[in-house]
């Protein structure tokens, strides 16, 4: 249980990390960020609203509890490395930036999985607990 739990924060606190670092300049729309929307052909005014999802999206991991809600946080930031890994291909951006998305979707699923296997193996020591 214990390796779990530390797999579990490590993977957690690299996803934290990445997202976080980058949602606030999306928040704050920083000159770098509206170029790359422009270079990938969308609207700045969508970048707050995706920097905001990032940290909700990062709250509803960190917070205990809610497991319906993790599921569509872990689900939501699938679907932003996606789309922004489809963007980056169908503009021509060459493969040697997908390395960063790549690292986003190891850092999704390791944090998913474990996440998955530290809540498993609680319930059934819970269940043990009771009954003895």
């Amino acid at each position: 249980m214990k390796k779990t739990k530390i797999i579990y924060w490590i993977f957690t606190g690299l996803l934290v990390a990445l997202m976080g670092i980058g949602s606030i300049p999306d928040i704050l729309s920083v000159p770098d960020a509206v170029a790359l929307f422009e270079h990938l052909g969308y609207p700045s005014y969508l970048l707050p609203f995706l920097g905001v999802a990032k940290l909700l999206g990062i709250v509803a991991i960190l917070v205990p509890g809610f497991p319906r809600v993790k599921e569509w946080a872990y689900a939501g930031f699938t679907f932003d490395l996606t789309g922004a890994m489809y963007s980056s291909i169908s503009v021509g951006d060459p493969a040697s930036s997908w390395l960063f998305f790549i690292i986003g979707y190891i850092l999704i699923a390791g944090s998913y999985i474990y996440h998955h296997k530290k809540s498993n193996s609680a319930s059934v020591s819970h269940d043990d607990s009771l009954s003895t």
